[in-house]
């Protein structure tokens, strides 16, 4: 069994300074016959890493459409600062945060609860969720170098 891993990213400049960024990392798994075509295997590479820029492509869009961290959801006014919205977590953060916990056979919602007295993955703002990814992202490379829960 081959593994295929392939990541795509792009920042775009805004006014004040200010950026809206995406990336996304992928990985299939191939037969090992093609690892004896080349021909066949740099077509699978090329088809990933068209997804995957498709995929950052996509998501920036929908961040100029509605604003850096936006989703489905409105974005409330903070308690303390009414004329500042809350950036709640994008789509690909939760996606993100499901994906890791369930490698590391957790409850994401529950975790998120624990962490930051949320009842669900949805009400994570930008920084809570990324500062779980991070966490999350710890206990997977200590799994790897032998630490572990």
């Amino acid at each position: 069994m081959l593994k295929l891993h392939v990541s795509s990213s792009k920042k775009i400049g805004q006014p004040d300074y200010g950026s809206l960024g995406a990336s996304v990392g992928l990985e299939l798994e191939l037969d090992t016959a093609l690892a004896s075509d080349p021909d066949a295997l740099n077509g699978r590479v090329r088809k990933l890493f068209d997804l995957a820029r498709q995929a950052v492509e996509h998501e920036l869009q929908g961040q100029q459409r509605n604003g850096p961290g936006s989703s489905a959801r409105d974005n409330r006014t903070s308690g303390g600062n009414g004329d500042r919205p809350i950036r709640y977590a994008t789509a690909s953060q939760v996606r993100a945060i499901r994906a890791i916990c369930g490698r590391l056979k957790l409850d994401a919602d529950r975790e998120a609860n624990q962490r930051f007295n949320v009842d669900d993955l949805d009400e994570l703002t930008l920084a809570q969720a990324s500062t779980m990814i991070d966490d999350l992202k710890s206990l997977t490379t200590a799994d790897r170098n032998g630490g572990g829960r």
